[in-house]
């Protein structure tokens, strides 16, 4: 089944959830939702529902496919309420000379939409086909940004770019690496899904990457240095006197790294601070000096 024959047999705005006036925000947002809820991996996961819905979000989530694909769904709906009207099989309101004052509106080739109908005769340039793969991705590499060597079909190996800042399910659109165009016609796009190792030490907020550091609660009274982990190589911070649990420092530049019109985002480190339950001398004559000094000294 050619490209164009399944949009005029499928509704891909219903497959994906969205109305059709929704943006493409919504639709981003949809197909984001159910690929994570259908990939093959998944629990519950099904792959002919997966390629269903990627196929779906490869039309509508481009602006000038979408375009297209809603001239031409359009175009049915014109031909079947002239149809009725007595056109297409009485032959009246002829346009351009074809019965029926079939209306093919801005929905392009004439050609195209006859061929899709009727068995695609037609040859000419074609674009290649879009090619879809999944990527698997270290915590690291989903920050750091990475490329990797990709075998599409027929043992094709490609180079790709991955970009720092990569969310888990996100769909990257790499142009003209899919499938090649027939004469002289332009390469398909390559479309990759991204899945994201957790690790145990760092997470994500938006550019910023977060851990947690642990203190004793001498360190959080009085001030400190500590090291923490970075992505790269450890960091001394310093932990003010009087840092509360819960505390959130910052150590710039040191998370998701910059591409495009993003700079560097930074580490965010949260403060658990160890509440002893028995205190030794010294910790206790710290502790004192620290509670007998003014307020706003320390």
């Amino acid at each position: 089944m050619s490209a164009q024959q399944e949009w005029y047999e499928k509704d891909y705005y219903k497959i994906l959830g969205v109305a059709k006036s929704s943006s493409a925000k919504e639709i981003t947002k949809a197909y984001r939702k159910l690929a994570k809820e259908h990939h093959p991996d998944a629990n519950k996961g099904s792959d002919d529902k997966f390629k269903e819905i990627s196929a779906a979000y490869d039309v509508i989530g481009d602006p000038g496919k979408r375009k297209e694909y809603d001239e031409v769904r359009q175009s049915i709906v014109s031909g079947r309420s002239q149809s009725q009207a007595g056109g297409f099989n009485g032959f009246g309101n002829q346009q351009e000379g074809f019965p029926g004052g079939f209306n093919f509106g801005d929905s392009g080739d004439i050609n195209d939409i006859f061929g899709s109908m009727f068995g695609n005769t037609r040859r000419g340039p074609r674009r290649g086909q879009d090619l879809e793969a999944s990527i698997n991705l270290t915590f690291r590499d989903s920050v750091k940004g990475v490329t990797r060597d990709l075998i599409l079909g027929e043992n094709k190996n490609t180079k790709v770019r991955i970009p720092p800042g990569v969310e888990e399910g996100q769909r990257i659109r790499i142009s003209g690496k899919g499938g090649a165009g027939e004469l002289g016609a332009d390469n398909g796009d390559l479309y990759i899904i991204c899945h994201i190792d957790t690790d145990s030490r760092f997470g994500r907020s938006g550019r910023n990457v977060t851990t947690q550091a642990m203190v004793s609660f001498a360190e959080a009274a009085l001030g400190s240095q500590i090291t923490v982990p970075t992505l790269d190589n450890p960091v001394t911070l310093k932990v003010p006197a009087g840092t509360q649990p819960g505390a959130t420092l910052r150590v710039k530049g040191r998370g998701v790294s910059a591409s495009n019109k993003y700079k560097d985002g930074d580490l965010l480190v949260k403060i658990k601070v160890i509440i002893p339950k028995v205190l030794s001398q010294k910790e206790k004559e710290a502790l004192g000096i620290f509670l007998d000094a003014p307020m706003g000294s320390i």
